[in-house]
């Protein structure tokens, strides 16, 4: 016998193929067992791809194959994804290049390998994007934002964008109350009968002086438990050439700066163990992480000079574990977790303040989301989550706030055949206890409707419509950080309104597959947290006074072609236009502006071909013109910049041994530009990466 289970999105399969023996069948016989078997996962190509792949023709025999769900399986809500090999084949460096190829999507990225790195998502703010690892939220409630440099994409699977919410009704608490979600799905484990291990080695090196080893292992331990665990290296020192010019409003160089950009070198661990199992009617997983990390802070290019002095530590670990369970009409899911982060932020630059701090986070996170069969065509679900935050410093007088969250979600879905809803509400307590101050509260529901709708029989059109509520709590530096905050901050909350059509199909023939999806949408962010110069000594104070409207569409579009055999090429292309416009006060200078950092017009496209043990990847990304202060003059103006992306790859089988060799080259024209002003990005730069698996 043997099983396997899956957690795709939020539903969990189980698959159980008993009686699998060799025999000798009728090449006809065989391909329509293999046909069914395929026909039958199909919802579950993207975890069982490895499984799939792997199984040979000619010795499998099915007697018994059941497959159980405990949710509807279409998407109701948008989503964006890009999984296995498609992935693997991206010219990315971090979780953060990759999300550069979905619409709506804004990264800030402040240089070399090491940079910080940030996702905004259709101009809501990187605050109001939630961040998923494994079915469980990463969380900062010192600043509400996550770095997506710190996870690498050797071990991932699968990343996913949802505007929205999933569709999934088996879900935390926690995951209906984002704007937007990004998913991260690492590779589980997946053993034909026999197998007892996977190994799996890549080095990396390239410009900047990269070194870049990493190392995994995936093991059985038993018929219903596995274990994996990976590790990886990087260290880099950051230096690359560049030219930045400022130029200014009457055309005059403003200065023009050729040099080596420093103090961008990295030296950082990532290491992370997985325990996987499954129970009768159910399965758990178990994760370990941990993150270290030294690194420079690049500084601003500002007439010829930067500063050089800021450094940064990071040590992050955290321990999770999420429990599943379906019987009958009900099916829960139970997620637990403990992180603790400390940060050592240095500041040596003698024209300023030194600076020697250190800060602490932990988190405690509780979550039991529930899910019962109604009827054939109707669900219901409520989830509850309990989050514990605190945050210590040493720094004189520091407030050391402690919160406690409470979330409770009530959702429906119903399917109607051609019609699909779902129905959602969230409300969410918030209690901060501060050292030498009262207690404050907060309190915040948010709802949201979504409905999918497909008006002919094949279901290759969809119509999509929803609309959400959504908001961002303070953080503690927007209430309690020294002489800036605010403790009489109300959260931001956002009005999400999104209309949009999808249309697709995948068949054999020369187009083997083709889809195209375009969104229209309306953001409305309220009480937007800024800050507010106060008195007459140039302070600044934390306020909600921000009002922002934004209008955008999203398009997308990709098709695979198979010309010739053995010849398979993949297109796909996407466009955003977004118009995210300050509308605060009438009187301010920069009423009905573009917000910082915006551009009207960016989007990006990505070409595939795979020919036996050849691939080939070129990818494209244009971000348009845009403005870095409040006010869009002439002086603030930023030029739009595009790169070029190209990779060629070669695999070797040697038995039971799988390689793969890569050569990148990034930015093939040497553009110069910057995403943030004055942080000049890399040239051309180059990377060369060895694969091999067992």
């Amino acid at each position: 016998m043997f099983f396997s289970v899956f957690s795709i999105e939020g539903i969990r399969y189980r698959i159980t193929v008993y009686g699998l023996r060799r025999r000798f069948l009728p090449r006809k016989e065989k391909m329509r067992r293999i046909f069914l078997f395929i026909l039958s996962g199909t919802s579950l190509w993207a975890s069982s791809a490895n499984v799939a792949d792997s199984v040979s023709a000619d010795t499998i025999s099915l007697r018994e194959f059941t497959v159980a769900a405990s949710a509807p399986r279409r998407e109701t809500v948008p989503v964006q994804t890009l999984a296995g090999e498609q992935l693997r084949r991206l010219n990315s460096n971090s979780i953060a290049d990759a999300m550069r190829y979905f619409s709506g999507v804004q990264v800030k990225d402040y240089g070399g390998v090491g940079g910080i790195k940030t996702v905004n998502v259709r101009s809501m703010g990187t605050n109001h994007t939630g961040v998923v690892y494994d079915g469980v939220a990463l969380g900062n409630a010192q600043n509400g934002q996550i770095d997506l440099g710190q996870f690498s994409l050797d071990n991932m699977e699968a990343l996913s964008l949802h505007n929205g919410q999933k569709s999934a009704l088996l879900q935390p608490a926690r995951d209906f109350g984002s704007a937007a979600t990004i998913y991260m799905r690492t590779r589980v484990p997946h053993f034909l009968p026999g197998e007892k291990f996977h190994l799996r080695g890549t080095v990396r090196t390239g410009s900047f002086d990269l070194i870049n080893p990493s190392v995994s292992g995936e093991f059985r331990l038993s018929n219903t438990i596995n274990t994996s665990v990976s590790a990886e290296w990087l260290k880099s020192s950051g230096k690359y050439k560049f030219r930045y010019r400022r130029v200014k409003p009457d055309g005059g160089i403003a200065y023009d700066t050729t040099a080596t950009r420093q103090n961008g070198d990295i030296d950082a661990l990532r290491a992370e163990v997985n325990f996987n199992g499954v129970t009768p009617g159910g399965d758990w997983h178990a994760k370990v992480y941990h993150y270290n990390s030294e690194r420079g802070i690049p500084g601003a290019i500002v007439n010829n000079v930067w500063r050089r002095g800021e450094r940064i530590w990071d040590n992050n670990t955290f321990v999770q574990g999420r429990f599943s369970h379906s019987q009958g009409r009900w099916s829960t899911m139970n997620n637990a977790k403990y992180a603790y982060y400390h940060t050592h932020y240095v500041n040596n630059d003698d024209r300023q303040i030194k600076v020697d701090n250190r800060y602490r986070q932990q988190e405690v996170y509780l979550s039991t989301a529930n899910v019962v069969t109604l009827t054939r065509q109707w669900w219901a679900s409520a989830s509850y989550d309990f989050q514990w935050n605190t945050m210590s410093a040493d720094l004189r007088d520091f407030s050391r706030p402690v919160r406690f969250t409470n979330m409770l979600s009530l959702a429906t879905a119903a399917d109607f055949g051609r019609v699909r809803a779902q129905a959602s509400g969230l409300l969410t307590l918030v209690n901060d206890e501060v050292k030498g101050k009262p207690s404050s509260s907060k309190k915040v529901f948010t709802p949201a409707v979504y409905v999918t709708a497909y008006p002919f029989e094949c279901r290759n059109l969809s119509a999509r419509l929803f609309y959400k509520r959504s908001f961002r709590m303070p953080t503690f530096n927007d209430l309690y950080y020294t002489d800036t905050g605010n403790s009489s901050l109300k959260p931001e909350r956002v009005d999400q309104y999104n209309f949009g059509l999808v249309y697709g199909f995948a068949r054999s023939g020369f187009l083997r597959g083709f889809r195209v999806s375009t969104n229209v949408y309306y953001n409305r962010v309220k009480d937007k947290i800024i800050a507010y110069p106060k008195g007459q000594q140039f302070r600044w104070t934390m306020l909600n006074l921000g009002l922002v409207d934004i209008k955008g569409v999203d398009a997308s579009a990709s098709a695979t072609v198979e010309p010739v055999r053995e010849l398979e090429i993949t297109v796909r292309g996407q466009y955003t236009y977004q118009r995210a416009i300050d509308v605060t006060r009438s009187s301010d200078s920069y009423y009905r502006h573009q917000i910082p950092y915006i551009p009207r017009h960016s989007g990006s496209a990505v070409l595939n071909a795979s020919w036996r043990k050849w691939g080939l990847n070129y990818s494209y990304i244009y971000v348009g013109e845009r403005y870095n202060q409040q006010e869009n003059t002439s002086y603030n103006h930023m030029r739009a910049w595009h790169t070029h992306d190209i990779s060629v790859s070669r695999d070797f089988v040697f038995g039971k041994v799988r390689a793969r060799v890569l050569a990148e080259v990034n930015n093939l024209l040497s553009q110069d530009y910057d995403v943030i002003l004055n942080y000049p990005m890399p040239k051309r730069n180059f990377r060369f990466t060895f694969t091999v698996e067992i």
